[in-house]
């Protein structure tokens, strides 16, 4: 499970979860787009079924990635152990992976029932940009950091290009450069003030 607002999905998305298909030898990765992140109270930028059509369009032509509705069409914030529970149930006897930034694994002990994630998946951590802080220590035996080459690219990087009016399309797939240009995404929330 690959989980994030994904607002937008962009390249290094993509490289992550073939990183960890790759190390983990995984059957596949299942993007979920969140609906209400309780970390990010002001909430995304584009809405979520906005959000959704761009995961589909970068995923189109990976057989082994599928996107995921399962927290949109579920009521109330999105917490992953949730998320998790409900996969864990459709698809009983699977060995479950939760990819997150080595920032949220440091951060791991604040989101709700952090032991019932660690009961359900095993982590799969990617390494971030910044300053280090350490991992709790009671968290070593639950995850792998997969070797992947540290990256700034961030979404917010993506949609400031956008609203600046800067290039922008070899930073996602061409498909998710088309379906923001197509749908208006994030200009549409943001009116040039000079029309």
């Amino acid at each position: 499970m690959f989980g994030g607002t994904f607002d937008p999905i962009h390249n290094t998305h993509g490289e992550i979860a073939r990183a960890a298909l790759r190390t983990m030898a995984l059957d596949r990765v299942l993007f979920v787009a969140s609906a209400h992140p309780p970390h990010k109270p002001e909430g995304a930028c584009a809405s979520p079924e906005d959000r959704y059509a761009m995961v589909c369009a970068a995923i189109e032509g990976e057989p082994r990635f599928e996107a995921s509705r399962i927290e949109l069409d579920r009521n109330g914030p999105s917490y992953t152990v949730d998320t998790l529970g409900e996969i864990a149930g459709r698809h009983r006897g699977a060995r479950l992976y939760l990819i997150i930034g080595f920032d949220s694994l440091v951060d791991l002990p604040k989101w709700r029932d952090p032991q019932g994630i660690l009961a359900l998946a095993r982590l799969l951590v990617v390494p971030r940009p910044g300053p280090f802080r350490p991992a709790p220590p009671d968290l070593e035996e639950h995850y792998d950091v997969l070797p992947f080459r540290e990256t700034a690219l961030s979404s917010t990087e993506v949609r400031e290009r956008i609203l600046a009016g800067q290039p922008f399309e070899h930073l996602v797939p061409p498909a998710v450069a088309k379906a923001i240009r197509d749908r208006g995404i994030y200009r549409a929330h943001h009116p040039d003030p000079a029309r």
